[in-house]
């Protein structure tokens, strides 16, 4: 009988724009603007100050996913490096983003979902909100979800999964 491999581990943690820009900034300018060929201006639009972040790290500090919160409830730039998609890391931001949004106080968070990974949303709850429509050249649908059931941190958390009031 094979042995069961053991999952690999990583930490989702809320930051500062201004003390982690840079990571974020690194993370994001692999995923969005390299790979997908999102203009660096469209990328860059001004709003990462006042928005909420959280960056995903490997075991050994390495950041390798990150995603950010608008004080509107719009979830956005959820980036996982290449290397590190399908392991969990993006639901576990998403999760992340959506306590934060709960915390709060944003009954209901939206997002622009790229077309290619509508199933990944619609697994985590969201609903599709109208058309398709283009944004920085690749195809998107808006989507949004309640946040209700978002009241305990994600156990990838630093700490562990308990509720925090």
């Amino acid at each position: 009988m094979k042995p069961v491999s053991e999952p690999l581990k990583f930490t989702v943690t809320p930051v500062y724009w201004t003390a982690t820009q840079q990571v974020l900034r690194t993370i994001r300018s692999k995923v969005f603007v390299e790979e997908q060929g999102v203009p660096p201006d469209l990328e860059w639009d001004g709003l990462d100050e006042h928005a909420y972040h959280v960056i995903a790290y490997a075991p050994d500090g390495t950041p390798i996913g990150t995603g950010r919160l608008l004080q509107d409830g719009h979830i956005g730039r959820l980036a996982v490096l290449q290397e590190w998609r399908g392991k969990g890391v993006g639901r576990s931001i998403l999760d992340m983003l959506m306590v934060i949004a709960n915390k709060m106080g944003n009954d209901i968070v939206r997002l622009h979902a790229q077309t290619r990974v509508l199933d990944f949303y619609i697994g985590r709850g969201f609903a599709k909100q109208g058309t398709e429509f283009m944004e920085a050249g690749i195809l998107h649908i808006a989507m949004t979800r309640s946040t209700a059931d978002q009241t305990v941190w994600p156990a990838v958390f630093p700490g562990g999964n308990v509720a925090r009031g």
